[in-house]
């Protein structure tokens, strides 16, 4: 029986999508490049997932993401510029940005009823605690694993397993029975890092298919709507 959730953050909670759409368009004329294009997103997304994807395999770590991305993007998109300054721009713009996705509110007000609703997100600790508190998701949220606070990122196994025993430390203060794998859901957009990373630890899966991109994979759970969680849970 589920009775913890664990739910991603960017992509899932908060567009983290239109976020950076937001950030090249003012960044670009801050910086004086040339005027944004919604192509030059497509472009980001390619580069950043690669990078993130090698994250995730353990290839790079966090800081080559940050040192690199911006250049790589600026060399697709036609601009001379530094990468590691736009970087900053972005990180410290991002810091008090939170722009909900549909039904997020809602959804977690439904799960926080129920459950013991707790993010799992890979991303520096502090921004992500200022987006849930400016965003108004930190009154539902129980426990925040977040990946540079807790040494370790998904789809580590040892991620989910930290997650676990930090719900279970909390359980055994309130004299309460410790729950297992079995006992917990991950809600998230991303195949690799949140399928499949619980997927391995036997944690139950649903996929945030927001796009609806059908892809294939053995999930247990797929909604496109933050809501339809109230089908499943």
């Amino acid at each position: 029986m589920i009775k913890a959730v664990l739910i991603d953050v960017d992509n899932t909670l908060l567009d983290f999508d239109e976020y950076v759409k937001y950030a090249m368009k003012i960044g670009f004329e801050k910086f004086g490049y040339r005027e944004y294009e919604d192509w030059m997103y497509d472009e980001f997304c390619l580069i950043n997932n690669g990078f993130w994807g090698a994250y995730e395999k353990g290839e790079i770590a966090y800081e080559d993401i940050m040192k690199n991305r911006w250049n790589k993007v600026f060399e697709k998109v036609g601009i001379v510029g530094d990468g590691i300054e736009f970087e900053k721009f972005f990180k410290d713009t991002l810091f008090f940005n939170a722009i909900l996705i549909d039904g997020a509110i809602e959804t977690l007000e439904y799960l926080s009823k129920k459950y013991i609703v707790c993010t799992a997100t890979n991303g520096p600790y502090l921004q992500q605690l200022n987006r849930l508190k400016i965003s108004g998701i930190d009154k539902f949220i129980t426990h925040n694993f977040i990946s540079e606070e807790m040494g370790v990122a998904k789809p580590d196994n040892a991620f989910f397993a930290l997650a676990l025993d930090r719900i279970n430390e909390k359980q055994r203060e309130n004299k309460e029975k410790e729950l297992s794998f079995d006992n917990l859901i991950m809600i998230g957009d991303s195949l690799s890092s949140d399928m499949l990373g619980a997927k391995n630890s036997g944690i139950k899966t649903c996929f945030f298919d927001k796009n609806n991109r059908n892809k294939p994979f053995p999930y247990d759970f797929k909604i496109t709507k933050l809501i339809q969680i109230k089908d499943i849970l």
